[in-house]
């Protein structure tokens, strides 16, 4: 991965290239940004520029055997942890070089994709993926290792709030004594869930969204897309560039979330003063709760998305809406005079408070049965 071919983040991309031509490259680095904006393409150019000692600002010439072996992701000092969960071929204490090869061919095919697409590849059905001990200790032994080209030795941990407790008191260990000659670059997107020793031993790199601009340029070049359908849906993506492809091939679960909210609004508008159809709203409850605990928190957090760019319809901040329902006979603006400055907040408590009952492994189906009924109530509230 070169730095050419990483999209936007200009300003980081200079700065780290500056800073490893002057020869200041922290031990540890912390990168912090939301899903498709590139942070962790951006942290594999970084490691082969410095692996590879790439001159110039473009990440290539240097020593070409040791660029194409990041072309496949297997150059030996190169290094990644993330999270793992139990499967059918690794059925206890799962660790990432477990999955080596499945993480290969899955960032090579999609360098821009997030946690819920990885977890896919993993088939997580109701588990949730985390980072353990074993990983920490595999790092543990990984870095003991000279390294193979002699010098650095790159350290990429994806995800770092997915570490456990155990895991991350590991690290903590190993960051406090760094070994010579090793980086470790953290990839987060929500910085406070990493405990506050490991952050204050980083240096923190803030990624942006990407800009509507970047993404519809990538888009037409990438992708033949003609420039105003790449704008809008540069505009639907919201800087992330997983989305705009996954909203380009409708490939993504936006579309399902879809189907699966308006069925339940629907619902919790009938159940008012009517009995018989709470039991439509159980019924919902029992189909979602059926999920895996991954797609049931990622459509929690899609409902929230939803019910904001109502109440932004609602008080006419229509330049900040971008989702286009396409459900037949729904339509936001119809739907946006129930979502109000009355309601907000408690629609926007229950729906975070369903996400952290689920995480903490609540039993989905009255969580979600729970949430229903509030809901009820919530939506008609004047």
């Amino acid at each position: 991965m070169r730095f050419s071919e990483i999209l936007g983040q200009d300003y980081i991309k200079s700065h780290l290239i500056h800073s490893a031509q002057a020869g200041r490259i922290p031990h540890a680095q912390l990168f912090v940004g939301p899903e498709g904006c590139g942070t962790l393409p951006m942290a594999i150019a970084y490691a082969q520029y410095i692996l590879c000692q790439n001159p110039g600002n473009e990440n290539q010439g240097g020593n070409e055997a040791c660029n194409v072996k990041f072309d496949t992701l297997s150059h030996p000092d190169l290094h990644f942890i993330y999270p793992t969960v139990t499967t059918e071929g690794v059925k206890s204490k799962p660790k990432s070089a477990d999955f080596v090869q499945e993480w290969r061919e899955f960032l090579t095919a999609h360098p821009y994709a997030g946690l819920f697409n990885w977890y896919q590849t993993l088939g997580v059905q109701n588990k949730q993926g985390e980072i353990r001990v074993e990983d920490a200790q595999e790092i543990l032994k990984s870095l003991a290792l000279k390294s193979y080209e002699g010098g650095y030795k790159v350290m990429i941990v994806w995800m770092a709030e997915k570490l456990n407790i155990a895991a991350s008191n590991k690290l903590l260990k190993i960051l406090e004594e760094p070994m010579d000659k090793t980086l470790f670059v953290l990839i987060a997107e929500n910085e406070e869930d990493i405990i506050q020793t490991i952050r204050s031993r980083c240096q923190v790199l803030q990624f942006n969204r990407l800009a509507d601009q970047v993404i519809a340029d990538e888009l037409v070049a990438r992708q033949n897309l003609d420039p105003r359908n790449a704008s809008k849906i540069a505009h639907q993506a919201q800087g992330n560039y997983n989305k705009a492809l996954q909203l380009l091939h409708e490939d993504g679960e936006d579309a399902l979330f879809e189907k699966w909210f308006v069925d339940w609004v629907r619902g919790a508008f009938r159940a008012k003063g009517n009995a018989a159809a709470v039991g439509d709203l159980i019924g919902w409850s029992e189909q979602i709760a059926a999920l895996g605990r991954e797609t049931q928190k990622k459509f929690l957090h899609y409902c929230i998305d939803m019910f904001r760019q109502a109440l932004l319809l609602n008080y006419q901040a229509t330049s900040l809406v971008y989702m286009e329902p396409k459900i037949e006979k729904f339509k936001l603006e119809n739907f946006a005079p129930f979502v109000n400055g009355n309601n907000i907040n408690d629609i926007f408590k229950e729906l975070s408070d369903a996400v952290y009952h689920i995480e903490r492994n609540g039993n989905a189906k009255i969580v979600l049965t729970d949430l229903s009924i509030k809901l009820t109530r919530l939506i008609h509230k004047k």
